[in-house]
C-alpha cells in the first residue's frame, strides 16, 4: 500500500489497515485518527503533525519514526516498539502505551498527561519538560531517562526503575522538587 491509496481508503471511509507496511513513508499531517494500525510498520515514517488521535496501533513498528507534534490522544500504543521515535511535543495524553518499547526515544515536550505506561520501556529516552502528570508508570523502565525539569503530579511511580535517570528540576505534588536520591 502506498501513501496515496492510504489517503484515498480512509477519505472513502476504510479505517483498518492494520499490519500495513508503510516503512519510510512520508505521512506528514495526515489525517487517520480512528484509524487501525494493529501491527502496520511503519519504521522510519515521517508522522510530523499526523492526527493519530484514538488510532489503534497496538503491536505497530515505528522504529525511528519522526512523530514530532502528531496528535495520539486517547491511541493504543500498548506493545508498540518505538525505538529511538522522535515524539517531540507529541501529544499523548490519555494514551495506552503500557509494555510498549520506547527505548532513547525523544519525548521532550511531549503531552503523556493521564497516560497508561505501565511496564513500557522507557530506559535512556529523553523525557526532558515532559508532562507525565497523572500517567500511570507502575514497573516502568526508566533507568538513564532525562525527565529533567518533567511534570510528575499524581503519577504513580511504584516498582518503576528510576536507576541513573536525570531528575534534576522534576516536578511532584505539592511542588517537592527533590525526587532525586
Amino acid at each position: 500500500m502506498d501513501v496515496e491509496e492510504l489517503r484515498q481508503l480512509y477519505a472513502a471511509g476504510e479505517r483498518d489497515f492494520s499490519i500495513a507496511d508503510l516503512r519510510g513513508a512520508v505521512l506528514e499531517n495526515i489525517n487517520l485518527s480512528g484509524a487501525i494500525l494493529h501491527g502496520a510498520m511503519l519504521d522510519e515514517a515521517n508522522l510530523q503533525q499526523a492526527n493519530l488521535s484514538r488510532a489503534d496501533l497496538s503491536g505497530a513498528t515505528l522504529n525511528g519514526a519522526d512523530l514530532r507534534g502528531a496528535n495520539l490522544s486517547k491511541a493504543d500504543l500498548s506493545d508498540a516498539i518505538l525505538d529511538n521515535a522522535i515524539l517531540e511535543g507529541a501529544i499523548l495524553d490519555e494514551a495506552v502505551l503500557n509494555q510498549a518499547n520506547l527505548k532513547a526515544a525523544n519525548l521532550e515536550q511531549a503531552i503523556l498527561s493521564h497516560a497508561d505506561i505501565r511496564e513500557a520501556d522507557l530506559s535512556e529516552a529523553n523525557l526532558e519538560a515532559a508532562d507525565l502528570s497523572g500517567a500511570d508508570l507502575a514497573i516502568a523502565d526508566l533507568h538513564q531517562a532525562n525527565l529533567y525539569q518533567a511534570a510528575l503530579e499524581r503519577s504513580n511511580l511504584t516498582g518503576a526503575n528510576l536507576e541513573d535517570a536525570n531528575l534534576e528540576g522534576t516536578i511532584l505534588e505539592g511542588g517537592d522538587n527533590n525526587l532525586a536520591t
